[in-house]
């Protein structure tokens, strides 16, 4: 049994550039930074980023170059692939492993994780320059809900 199967959740290093097929299919590419945090013998803490090289094709494509952008969040399920070309000007032979997208979802907007601070008693969160704003909360019920009286 194989399998080849790559799933990264990281945001854009630059636009993503759109470009079309000859036969009209049209592909995305762009690429994606993760990071990686763990504490060394000193407990110090120590942080690398990776780069990925994505390809996405098809209507997908066309969604990911209008919506994203430098920096958006993204999560991209796909396939590794490695590809080799001759260079035209110095003849040696090039080579580029990417992820060939299946599927993706975009992440909050803005790339980060949220950046307002929550205020967890008053259901407020700080928005920019210190403005707060009213969240969306679930309001339980005080009484508990008996199990006879579930329809089903």
């Amino acid at each position: 049994m194989y399998l080849n199967k790559a799933i990264v959740i990281g945001n854009l290093t630059r636009d993503p550039e759109l470009r079309s097929l000859p036969s009209g299919i049209k592909v995305c590419t762009f690429s994606l930074a993760t990071n990686r945090v763990w504490k060394d013998k000193n407990n110090a803490r120590q942080e690398s980023t990776d780069y990925h090289n994505v390809v996405v094709f098809g209507r997908q494509a066309e969604t990911v170059a209008q919506y994203m952008k430098k920096g958006s969040s993204i999560l991209v399920e796909g396939r590794m692939q490695t590809r080799s070309w001759d260079d035209k000007t110095s003849g040696e032979k090039k080579y580029r492993t990417e992820i060939v997208a299946d599927r993706t979802q975009f992440g909050p907007k803005g790339g980060a994780p949220s950046s307002g601070t929550q205020n967890a008693e008053s259901g407020k969160s700080a928005g920019p320059k210190g403005q707060e704003q009213e969240l969306d909360t679930i309001e339980y019920p005080e009484e508990d809900i008996n199990p006879e009286d579930i329809p089903f």
